[in-house]
């Protein structure tokens, strides 16, 4: 399940103008309707709210992540401290990269990150809008960018925050998982399997939740696929991360794109 799995489709996720659009208006409504009312009523749950046993799931510390036929695992490393710093789902196409945050008891974070979303991506053009998915509302992100033809198109992102009980999911959805059809459906359903385990240590808000490497676990690392210095991982607010005085800092939003990986467990 770990590991690098040959890619079809778009290599580099790049959409010729024109075509994103009329792809977004195919999806179906029932799954937005139903989200509208609980948008977790079908997960990701909580640790309180396990379904079956702990080890029917691969460990990663804050996120229990379900197997599935065909999506592979990859854990993002923070270049300076070497910890774990995201978990990204690949399937085809598309890839969902995935980073739970805690939460304060009294409400959730979506609505206030979604807010400071937006103006992030205006700010590094990513033509932002929101619209109504399979998880509530989403901010959807066009980044101008080059086919591999030459034809200009769009990288496209779809920025999805779920709240639950004293945490923060944040899941940024790109490639072919950036627009409905079977590979969107299939990361999708891979994000409702997950468990999300908070722990009971106070944190404070916005605080990275900590990832980890399963011990059996045999890594390999590489560099970003474009032989570039990887772009930072983005923390809840897709701006940048909050400590405890709320202060922001680090870098701005970026079109989403590889860092440094494990890519082999196992």
């Amino acid at each position: 399940m770990f590991g690098r799995k040959k890619r079809t489709g778009s290599r580099d996720g790049v959409v010729p103008s024109g075509e994103s659009n009329a792809a977004a208006e195919t999806a179906g409504t029932a799954s937005a309707e139903q989200a509208q009312e609980n948008p977790r009523a079908l997960g990701p749950r909580d640790e309180s709210e396990l379904p079956g046993e702990r080890s029917e799931y691969l460990d990663l510390g804050a996120l229990l992540v379900k197997p599935i036929s065909g999506v592979d695992v990859r854990l993002e490393v923070d270049q300076r401290t070497q910890e774990p710093r995201a978990v990204n789902l690949d399937f085809r196409d598309g890839s969902v990269q995935l980073q739970p945050f805690s939460a304060p008891k009294s409400s959730g974070l979506w609505e206030e990150v979604r807010a400071e979303l937006i103006a992030g991506l205006r700010r590094d053009n990513g033509d932002p809008s929101v619209t109504r998915g399979s998880f509530g509302l989403q901010a959807d992100a066009k980044f101008p960018a080059t086919t591999a033809d030459g034809r200009q198109g769009y990288r496209l992102a779809r920025f999805v925050g779920i709240d639950g009980p004293r945490w923060f999911l944040r899941a940024v959805f790109t490639g072919g998982a950036a627009l409905p059809g079977p590979t969107a459906e299939v990361l999708d359903d891979a994000v409702r399997a997950l468990v999300v385990v908070r722990g009971q240590d106070p944190r404070p808000p916005r605080d990275l939740l900590t990832l980890s490497v399963p011990e059996d676990a045999t890594v390999r690392r590489m560099a970003d696929s474009a032989g570039q210095p990887p772009a930072p991982v983005a923390d809840a607010d897709g701006v940048a991360p909050r400590g405890g005085d709320g202060a922001p800092s680090g870098p701005a939003v970026q079109p989403p794109r590889r860092g440094p990986e494990i890519t082999e467990i196992g």
